[in-house]
């Protein structure tokens, strides 16, 4: 049976697109089609934008013909459609991180990682809904409503970049940005049985990234495949100027082709990862993608990261003390939701009361408390003490090891509502993911099956400073002896 064109990945949409079979007006029609017929059920934007995107297609096969005629350079993802995250400002294009105080803002410029793939050709389907300001696991504190897994509507798909994941997954879009905070691209891209990275810190510019919690936000990618991932990554990493904390450190070729050997990698496994509370259809999927490794001829290493067990109470600090100090600027002023008071502090309140959801008011106060005279040494002064332990433990590791395997999740997707009056139940969901953020590693999630349920079970790798390639390697190799990443939910 013929495939649909929404079926295909990254890499299949672009050799179309490159031979003339199709044209990116075409593609985009067809990935536009698949979200007029499904996304009531989805929700996976919140705003969709399928003028602009045909629009966009229609020019990118202008260009695509004038430039083939004058015997010129094709941009590497000319016509490619990609869907969004509702923290990434393009220009012109709503930006309302899943809050009411936002609901209106348009930004005058665009994010330099989303610029970057603008100027490579890419068509935007819109903008993918997410957990408000990205301040949560599961896209269910939305102001714009729940998002719902593609494989079972009852289940979240994860979250902060749930719209994202579930894009993918139910074939919205070949490709999604995210981002991720403590885990937002790669635990949804587990939920969802699609691949996510989480670069290093610095290595993709967060200038245009509406901040959450500035030492810890990356901005990534959510495909079907670590090759799509990685063409994706590619074109996005690299030093900005106007993002302070990006780093000039040269990006390697791709590595990924149809062959690729991991014999002689080294993947430590750590003991504190698999724990109590484990969901156990979890552990042995996961335990078996390692063997996998291992028949391909990696050295697999039991290793130990000592600090794992802090990395909750660490990070429930640090974010919500970033996010109080970066939110205060959302104050009914300068742009954004504006109660109507003549008193100014009245204003400020009912502006900030009304904007802002209840994770967000929940993290804010955690995080000035956190902050204030008489706590900050005894609680964000200590946490960040304890970070840095945490980041000498994969310091510790990598000198013996070249990637660290690892659950996504103690569980898969849970049923919406389930966590709803238990944000302690919330938080451990990104048990896991955390210490990869306080650390600054990449990480990269993918899919290794699925539970008797039929929801996918993911797994991550996390690698050294700057090294995403031996990931991309280790989970493209995985990838070419296992076709668990080819399934599809039934829509």
């Amino acid at each position: 049976m013929m495939k649909s064109l929404a079926e295909f990945d990254v890499k299949t949409s672009l050799s179309l697109l490159s031979k003339g079979e199709v044209s990116s007006k075409e593609l985009t029609g067809t990935f536009l089609a698949q979200i007029s017929s499904h996304e009531s059920d989805i929700h996976a934007f919140i705003t969709a934008t399928p003028d602009i995107a045909v629009e966009m297609a229609e020019a990118a096969d202008k260009k695509r013909a004038e430039l083939k005629k004058d015997g010129k350079a094709i941009p590497p993802l000319l016509g490619l459609p990609i869907a969004i995250k509702d923290v990434l400002c393009v220009d012109g294009i709503r930006a309302t991180c899943g809050s009411k105080i936002l609901e209106n803002f348009k930004p005058p410029f665009t994010e330099t990682a989303v610029q970057k793939l603008l100027d490579a050709g890419i068509v935007v389907l819109g903008k993918t809904n997410t957990d408000e300001y990205a301040m949560g696991s599961s896209t269910e504190n939305s102001a714009y409503g729940v998002t719902h897994n593609p494989w079972n509507l009852d289940c979240v798909p994860g979250g902060s970049s749930g719209g994202s994941a579930a894009a993918v997954a139910a074939m919205f879009a070949p490709a999604a940005l995210g981002t991720d905070t403590g885990g937002s691209v790669r635990q949804p891209a587990s939920f969802c049985g699609v691949t996510g990275i989480k670069p290093t810190y610095g290595r993709v510019s967060r200038y245009g990234l509406i901040a959450y919690g500035s030492s810890l936000d990356t901005v990534g990618v959510i495909a079907r495949t670590a090759e799509d991932v990685e063409t994706i990554y590619h074109l996005m990493a690299g030093f900005d100027e106007r993002d302070a904390t990006s780093l000039d450190i040269p990006v390697p070729n791709q590595i990924c082709s149809d062959a690729v050997s991991i014999k002689g990698l080294r993947i430590g496994v750590p003991k504190e990862y698999f724990i109590e509370g484990i969901q156990p259809e979890v552990e042995d999927k996961v335990r078996t993608a390692i063997a996998v490794f291992e028949s391909m001829g990696a050295e697999i290493k039991e290793i130990s990261l000592p600090h794992t067990e802090y990395a909750l109470p660490v990070y429930y600090l640090i974010a919500p003390a970033e996010a109080s100090a970066n939110l205060a600027r959302y104050d009914g002023v300068r742009f954004g939701l504006r109660a109507t008071d003549d008193n100014v502090m009245r204003m400020f309140k009912e502006s900030r009361g009304a904007g802002f959801g209840p994770e967000v008011k929940r993290r804010i106060m955690l995080g000035t408390y956190a902050l204030s005279v008489g706590y900050y040494d005894a609680y964000y002064g200590q946490a960040q003490k304890v970070r840095t332990l945490i980041k000498a433990d994969f310091e510790k590791a990598f000198a013996s090891v070249d990637a660290i395997a690892a659950p996504v999740a103690p569980t898969t997707a849970f049923k919406i509502g389930e966590h709803g009056d238990d944000p302690l139940a919330m938080y451990l969901e990104d048990v896991f993911t955390l210490p990869a953020n306080l650390a600054g590693v990449p990480g990269l999630a993918f899919s290794a099956g699925f539970d008797s349920e039929e929801l996918p079970i993911g797994m991550q790798l996390m690698g050294k400073h700057f090294d995403e390639e031996t990931l991309f390697k280790l989970a493209h190799a995985y990838q070419q002896v296992t076709d668990w990443h080819k399934q599809l939910p039934d829509l």
